[in-house]
C-alpha cells in the first residue's frame, strides 16, 4: 500500500537499495496483544479497588485498543521507509543521512533508528526487524 503523499522522494542520483513497509498482520498481532495486556492489568486494577464489575475492564481494553487499531489501520500500514545509498527515507518527509545513524536496534516489532544527535525515528510493525535492523548496518559499514 504505497502513498506517494507521504513518502520522501528520492535526491538526484540516489539509488534505492530497500523498501520496508509495516506487515499487517504483524499490526494486528501488536494491537491483539496490547488489548488483551491491557484489558487484563485493567480488570486487575477494578479487582483490586473493589469495584464489583472488574470484567469491564478486559471489555474497555478489547474496544479501546481494537477501535483505534482499526481506525489507524491504513494510515500505519502506509508508512514506508526507503534505505538508500546516501539515507535513510521516512514519511512525512524524513531523511536521515546514513552518517548520522548512531544505532540501529530491534525493539519488539520495530528497528529504532538513533541519530547522532539523540533523536528516535520508529520503523513499526515489520515481519523480520533483524533483518532490517541488519539490512541498514550493512548500508552504514556497521554490519555486526
Amino acid at each position: 500500500m504505497f502513498d506517494p503523499k507521504l513518502q520522501t522522494p528520492l535526491d538526484d542520483g540516489e539509488t534505492a537499495l530497500a523498501r520496508f513497509q509495516p506487515d499487517r498482520g504483524t499490526y494486528i498481532k501488536a494491537h491483539v496483544m496490547l488489548a488483551v495486556l491491557g484489558g487484563l492489568a485493567a480488570t486487575l486494577g477494578l479487582a483490586l479497588i473493589g469495584n464489583p464489575y472488574p470484567w469491564a475492564g478486559i471489555v474497555a481494553g478489547v474496544l479501546g485498543v481494537g477501535t483505534r487499531g482499526a481506525y489507524l489501520m491504513k494510515e500505519e500500514l502506509a508508512m514506508q521507509w526507503t534505505l538508500t545509498d546516501r539515507a535513510l527515507l521516512g514519511p512525512g518527509g524524513r531523511r536521515i543521512l546514513l552518517g548520522n545513524i548512531r544505532t540501529a536496534r530491534k525493539l519488539g516489532s520495530a528497528v529504532q533508528v538513533v541519530t547522532i544527535s539523540g533523536d528516535k525515528h520508529l520503523v513499526k510493525f515489520l515481519s523480520d526487524p533483524d533483518a532490517v535492523r541488519a539490512r541498514i548496518d550493512s548500508a552504514r559499514g556497521t554490519a555486526q
